[in-house]
């Protein structure tokens, strides 16, 4: 049975257009893995679906009326647009018709209406959600990068657990890494909150629960310090912003030395090229979106800014977190110490 995934057909700065183009790509590429549920104004989505020549009995357009748009507020969209994408595609998860559902909308919205439509899994604190950096020895993944600013210890130490799952099954790794982000190797450095989390996440460690190998700085996150790097939503979508700048400075700062050093054309093309590459792994289409770490159901937000190319990926990400029963693994693995932590 196909893996079905609901997807915001009018989530996102261009959509329905690059939703439509990314999810036809999708189902084309997975074939009969995936079937998709496009939710949205049902004439418009079809009106897209047919500019495309689309007659695949693997997209279901299913009717939305109504759209959260990119710069509204979440809590105040989610109360006076009950019919729209974001609440339909939730409902079709939560009601059992959808596997996962996946959105480049407005992510303040796609979060409040996941915790409050699907819930936490028992004894989850926060949800978190993860980013994506390159390094020299592959990627390395972070979190919190942005839903929860302000945190707890207790708070870090789930992040770590649920973080440890996920690298498990995105990284392809039996038993990755995890660090805490701080400002020293020292297991004594870094804030109240910071320190307790690290003891913790040591005695954690030494259970077996997963492989904690201490503080990690600024400086070493890039340099692959741990396999999953763990802080808080502020630190944490500092670090991502930061790294995603590079593909941006970068060029602007070759560019300017290439005419500084008067380079010849063919040098400088091949300078660019390289250039090119290393920053390849910087683009997040190649990721399509991230998962809500924490939540009883499988949902990815993505860029809101997503081409056809990141919307593909979206989906498909989606639909592999499914097939790898991501959500029930962070649920076994929380199971031992949900209990022993208050909200």
């Amino acid at each position: 049975m196909p893996v079905r995934v609901a997807v915001d057909a009018m989530g996102g700065d261009h959509a329905p257009s690059v939703v439509v183009e990314g999810v036809l790509e999708a189902v084309e590429e997975a074939g009969d893995r995936i079937g998709v549920l496009l939710v949205g104004p049902e004439e418009q989505v079809r009106a897209e679906l047919q500019k495309h020549g689309a007659d695949d009995g693997r997209v279901r357009v299913v009717d939305a009326p109504q759209v959260i748009e990119m710069g509204e507020s979440p809590t105040v969209a989610l109360k006076q647009k009950p019919q729209s994408s974001v609440h339909v595609g939730i409902g079709a998860v939560k009601a059992g018709r959808a596997d996962a559902f996946a959105s480049a909308g407005n992510t303040g919205a796609v979060m409040a209406a996941a915790l409050f439509g699907l819930g936490r899994l028992p004894g989850v604190l926060r949800p978190a959600l993860p980013g994506y950096l390159p390094t020299p020895s592959g990627t390395c993944v972070l979190l919190d990068v942005g839903a929860n600013v302000e945190v707890r210890p207790e708070h870090l130490v789930q992040f770590a657990q649920m973080g440890a799952v996920f690298g498990s099954a995105f990284l392809d790794k039996e038993d990755p890494s995890v660090g805490l982000v701080n400002v020293g190797e020292e297991p004594g450095k870094g804030t109240d909150t910071v320190k307790e989390a690290h003891q913790t996440m040591a005695a954690l460690g030494e259970r077996g629960a997963f492989r904690f190998v201490g503080n990690v700085e600024g400086r070493d996150i890039l340099q692959h310090g741990a396999d999953v790097c763990v802080c808080d939503g502020f630190v944490g979508n500092v670090v991502l912003k930061l790294a995603e700048s590079v593909a941006t400075i970068l060029p602007q700062m070759v560019k300017a030395e290439i005419g500084r050093q008067a380079l010849e054309a063919e040098q400088a093309q091949t300078v660019g090229g390289v250039l090119k590459g290393m920053l390849a792994p910087f683009d997040y289409q190649a990721f399509g979106g991230v998962p809500m770490l924490g939540i009883d159901g499988t949902v990815v937000i993505g860029h809101g800014g997503s081409s056809s190319m990141a919307c593909r990926q979206m989906v498909l990400s989606a639909a592999s977190l499914v097939e790898q029963n991501l959500t029930a693994r962070i649920a076994r693995a929380l199971q031992d110490t949900a209990g022993e932590q208050s909200p």
